[in-house]
């Protein structure tokens, strides 16, 4: 198969889809590999790095007009719509429940996707898994930056000081984004609480922290009584294909204290706030009744040599499965049923479809 490597177009967006090593074990499995020109720059890879891994290094509009499959990192935008081709496969994030604009490209063109954030093993989600991590490692990280008060913040120190308290840290959600979170925030010494829809993993949290971390189970007046006491809220809510449910309502924010922080990484399906819209590098942030919303749609492009090299450990994997068996075959009974979003014209997944009813009709 014919796989295109494109280089990433959205803002500050700095990974690549495949690493050199990579398309080098591609290229070793029969497939010819395609590389646009400086893709990997960004990542620390050169154009000769791909070079000697046997790729071949060519423009943009080549690319898309040869590759048969295109395997991105972010989701194709609007500069990229009219490169697809009728019939085209494409292998990336593409959070297709919040983008209906999108979801028409890819039915209009027939074009098979298949969403790393969708694939599913033994009802684990292993693509997403490593950029999940990432952006909850960060997230605390970000949020004591914007404690600061020369940013807007409270002014208080996240780790606190001798004879004064810690930030108090709420995170909603205690999947891969939320538990890396957690280890970053309790590392920092802050006051952590944990909201989580299933009680089972506040019992392994309780476990693994000894206590030391509070463990609420998800309700609307759980998260208002301990949101309006918080410096930080962490959004980690994530449903497999769907919106993020909308815990934290316009009113609601408004009651929180002047200088907190909300980042919300749940932003790429929606939000679990109301007043979460997305924001890039950039221009990072926003307030709203003085709370600063931290919602940076692709917070790992920040990091992008971990998170390429993270990623591709993940992907290539079924990267091979799906340029070996084959589209038409891939998007029957294999472990890559679950990533496929659109294919000949239809939706695939059942709640990417509700999801773009709800918001389209």
């Amino acid at each position: 198969m014919i796989i295109g490597i494109p280089k990433e177009i959205k803002e500050h967006e700095y990974r690549v889809g495949v690493t050199p090593s990579g398309a080098g074990e591609l290229i070793e499995a029969g497939h010819r590999v395609l590389v646009e020109t400086a893709a990997g720059i960004g990542s620390g890879f050169s154009d000769e790095d791909y070079q000697g891994a046997g790729a071949v290094i060519t423009d943009k509009r080549s690319l898309f007009g040869e590759a048969e499959l295109i395997v991105k990192v972010k989701e194709p935008l609007p500069g990229e719509y009219d490169l697809f081709r009728d019939g085209q496969a494409v292998f990336t994030f593409l959070h297709l429940a919040s983008a209906p604009d999108l979801v028409k490209m890819l039915l209009g063109k027939n074009i098979a996707a298949f969403a790393y954030e969708t694939l599913e093993v033994n009802g684990a989600e292993p693509l997403l898994m490593p950029m999940s991590e990432i952006a909850g490692k960060m997230a605390p990280v970000v949020a004591a930056f914007y404690l600061q008060k020369i940013h807007g913040g409270l002014g208080i120190l996240a780790t606190g000081a001798d004879g004064v308290r810690p930030a108090r840290f709420l995170i909603l959600g205690a999947g891969t984004v939320g538990m890396g979170a957690l280890q970053v925030a309790v590392g920092m010494g802050t006051d952590v609480t944990v909201i989580n829809r299933g009680k089972d993993k506040l019992d392994r949290i309780n476990e693994m922290y000894g206590g030391r971390v509070k463990t609420v189970i998800t309700t609307i007046e759980n998260i208002e009584a301990e949101a309006v006491g918080a410096d930080v809220i962490i959004g980690a809510v994530h449903v497999t294909g769907a919106r993020t449910p909308k815990l934290i309502s316009r009113g609601l924010v408004s009651k929180m204290k002047k200088g907190s922080v909300l980042v919300d990484v749940s932003v790429d399906q929606g939000g679990c706030a109301e007043t979460t819209r997305p924001t890039t590098h950039s221009h990072p942030v926003y307030t709203i009744d003085g709370v600063i919303h931290y919602c940076v749609a692709n917070m790992p492009g920040a990091y992008p040599r971990t998170s390429t090299l993270a990623l591709t450990n993940r992907t290539l994997e079924y990267i091979k499965l799906l340029a070996g068996t084959g589209i038409e075959k891939a998007a029957g009974d294999t472990p890559l049923k679950s990533a496929l979003n659109t294919y000949k014209g239809k939706i695939m997944h059942k709640a990417v479809a509700a999801s773009i009813q709800l918001i389209t009709s």
